[in-house]
């Protein structure tokens, strides 16, 4: 038996989020602030931002035991097998410490032939670690990256403080749900998670499922949130939802990048183009899941674009890359903190051939990792561009 303490949860302890909610249960960290959500009316990005990728609470305790009351709202698929649950990912000092799950919650089902969804309400439900040593350590619980988590309640077997933020630097990583962690195995996994545990720096993850799209609140987003280090991961969603021709692309990221800057003006600033997904190399959008062995528990995504479409202005991989690399080094010429990566390093040709993505669209686990570890070597490497006392510039955008 335990002698518990209850704690609130309070934004001090939260690290990764850029607004906390309080609610009718208790609090619901948001991933994009009051004023970008009231300017969104996507249910898709609505739901993305609500689910805490990135988002861990970070506490100092001796404590031996504790337990997280959350009401989480998962989702599920007409004609699906039942999807795992989301994973809590506790981390003792540093180090992978156990995993644990909630099976209570609210589900909202899908039904992607239809376009519809129905939401059922669910109790909250409990997850629990212990067997902890009683010295004093600092102690993260990851979200789920991939369930909306409202928490409820903190109780411990020894008093706890919000951890000491100390003087890591802070990285702020905006994409698509590859960057969000779609497919990945737990939220450490996450390919940006990955490669912030290897830089030693401080995770802000909006990677946002579907909706890396250039839109003018997150870059608002971005601008006004203090960091160090920024990354922008552009165009697999560009090209999925055939949001933007030729013509409106490269003025779209030149007025994203011109707000971030405005926040940021000498920020180490990488842009990162997309990794190969060889259904969009040279065919445009829209994409479309294909569900016809969804009962089999797989999925995979189509492409509905023709090739020849390219003369009109519609755009590819290949040509978002081209854009990409072209307006980066227009701009690095008066801005020599910015800098371009082929998102082809992080996962290429080779990958490709060794590990395929399942869906045909998005990275499983173990290609997350090596993401992570290849962005952290090139990014955080002794030469990369964000590797420490390179370019320092004070730019946490205070």
């Amino acid at each position: 038996m335990h002698d518990w303490i209850t704690t609130p949860v309070t934004a001090e302890m939260l690290r990764g989020a850029l607004d906390v909610e309080r609610t009718e249960h208790g609090v619901l960290p948001h991933r994009l602030p009051a004023r970008a959500r009231a300017q969104n009316t996507d249910g898709q990005l609505a739901t993305a931002e609500s689910q805490p990728s990135g988002v861990r609470l970070v506490l100092r305790t001796r404590a031996t035991a504790l337990e997280l009351d959350t009401l989480p709202t998962k989702q599920s698929y007409v004609g699906a097998p039942p999807r795992p649950h989301g994973l809590y990912d506790l981390v003792v000092d540093g180090r992978p410490a156990g995993q644990g799950s909630v099976r209570g919650g609210n589900v909202i089902t899908v039904d992607m032939t239809e376009g519809t969804s129905e939401v059922r309400p669910g109790a909250p439900g409990t997850v629990r670690f212990d067997g902890l040593s009683g010295e004093l350590k600092d102690i993260e619980i990851w979200l789920p990256h991939n369930e909306t988590t409202e928490l409820i309640a903190l109780r411990t077997d020894a008093p706890v403080e919000p951890a000491p933020r100390g003087d890591r630097r802070v990285w702020l990583h905006h994409g698509s749900s590859i960057s969000h962690g779609s497919d990945a195995a737990s939220p450490t996994g996450i390919w940006p998670a990955v490669a912030a545990a290897l830089g030693g720096v401080e995770l802000i993850n909006l990677g946002l499922a579907g909706s890396a799209l250039l839109d003018p609140f997150t870059a608002r987003a971005v601008r006004d949130t203090p960091a160090d280090l920024i990354s922008l991961k552009i165009g697999i969603n560009i090209v999925n939802h055939d949001l933007m021709r030729l013509r409106a692309f490269g003025p779209a990221v030149h007025g994203f990048l011109d707000t971030v800057r405005e926040g940021h003006p000498d920020t180490p600033l990488l842009v990162v183009s997309p990794i190969l997904c060889p259904i969009h190399e040279d065919t445009p959008g829209p994409c479309f899941p294909d569900v016809s062995e969804l009962g089999e528990g797989r999925l995979r995504f189509r492409t509905l674009g023709d090739p020849a479409e390219r003369a009109s202005g519609k755009l590819t991989l290949q040509v978002i890359r081209e854009e990409l690399a072209r307006i980066v080094k227009q701009r690095a010429a008066d801005d020599p903190h910015l800098h371009y990566l082929d998102g082809r390093e992080l996962y290429g040709e080779a990958d490709w051939a060794e590990l395929p993505l399942p869906d045909d669209l998005h990275p499983d686990a173990t290609t997350h990792r090596r993401m992570g570890e290849r962005f952290a070597g090139i990014a955080f490497g002794a030469d990369g561009v964000f590797a420490e006392g390179r370019g320092d510039s004070g730019g946490s955008g205070d």
